[in-house]
């Protein structure tokens, strides 16, 4: 339904416990009354054309992960990140807290192979932002966010990821993706030269900080994903890279890869930063909630403000 407005300074207002049709609920007013403003805007996140540290992946095809970043140092692969929106990359706090200057990054986008990338294609970074609440020592609240000089041209090989809803069920044995260019072997001394991905189950919490596991080391903003056989991880290098999981709507940045115990060893899965448990920290510093959104569905997002 479109509600009609005649200029910017005219509000929708939305009166709840109405009886009758939906839109006899809109009453357009002149002022914001409440101070409560509901914003709203379509994207296309987490969607695929035609549709981290990992060991034992596979190659993947080109736009196969269009979010998928490559965040450099200098001249140095040095993790991996996703974009959220034209301007925005979300990567993990533990990359980049030691080194804010943000002339040092460059964050390269529709790659899969590093032979492919040219300094000058890279996209630099105007800002960086780490959780005020990040811990260096237990990787708590592990996630950072660069703001870029220039915005994306999306295309079929670089598009934004969609956000999880906040309320949204995670349950064990939900088979998602991890994807990057860090190390195929624990063993190994370099990041591997093309993007590879590896399916993991979900673990619970509550299993993952078991004895024989974690041993309560998870904070409520982590998450598990893995094997508990190992062989299979994300592992070097694919640090701030994405872990996703498809719903019916589009691809969701469930976890961002974080920490882990070595790489692919037997009863430790990979660690990662439980997005949905940051996403009014992920609003505020963006701005606007609704870069996020998908076509299909709509989130709000709430700010309270005096209007002039």
């Amino acid at each position: 339904m479109d509600v009609k407005v005649n200029d910017t300074r005219e509000f929708v207002q939305v009166r709840p416990h109405q009886e009758g049709s939906l839109e006899d609920m809109w009453q357009v007013r002149s002022s914001c009354e409440s101070h409560q403003i509901v914003a709203l805007k379509c994207s296309e996140c987490g969607l695929r054309p035609g549709a981290a540290r990992v060991v034992g992946g596979a190659d993947m095809p080109p736009g196969r992960w269009p979010w998928q970043v490559s965040v450099y140092q200098g001249s140095q692969h040095h993790c991996g990140g996703s974009v959220l929106a034209r301007e925005w990359i979300v990567t993990a706090a533990h990359c980049v807290h030691r080194q804010l200057q943000a002339s040092s990054w460059l964050v390269f986008t529709g790659i899969i192979t590093r032979a492919s990338v040219r300094q000058e294609d890279g996209v630099s970074v105007k800002k960086i932002i780490y959780h005020p609440l990040y811990n260096d020592h237990s990787l708590d609240y592990d996630i950072a966010l660069m703001k870029l000089q220039v915005p994306l041209n999306f295309s079929d090989a670089i598009r934004a990821v969609c956000l999880p809803p906040s309320q949204q069920d995670l349950f064990q044995g939900t088979q998602c993706w991890v994807s990057g260019w860090g190390y195929t072997r624990p063993d190994q001394v370099q990041v591997t030269e093309t993007l590879k991905e590896v399916l993991v189950p979900l673990i619970g919490t509550k299993r993952c900080n078991s004895s024989c596991m974690y041993a309560g080391e998870l904070t409520a903003r982590m998450l598990c994903a893995g094997y508990l056989q190992g062989k299979i991880d994300a592992c070097q290098g694919d640090s701030g890279g994405p872990l996703v999981c498809q719903d019916k709507f589009a691809w969701r940045l469930v976890g961002i890869v974080s920490w882990g115990q070595g790489c692919a060893e037997p009863n430790h899965p990979g660690v990662y930063t439980n997005v949905a448990q940051l996403l009014p920290w992920i609003y505020d510093i963006t701005e606007d909630a609704a870069e996020h959104m998908s076509k299909f569905e709509m989130d709000y997002k709430h700010t309270a403000k005096k209007q002039p």
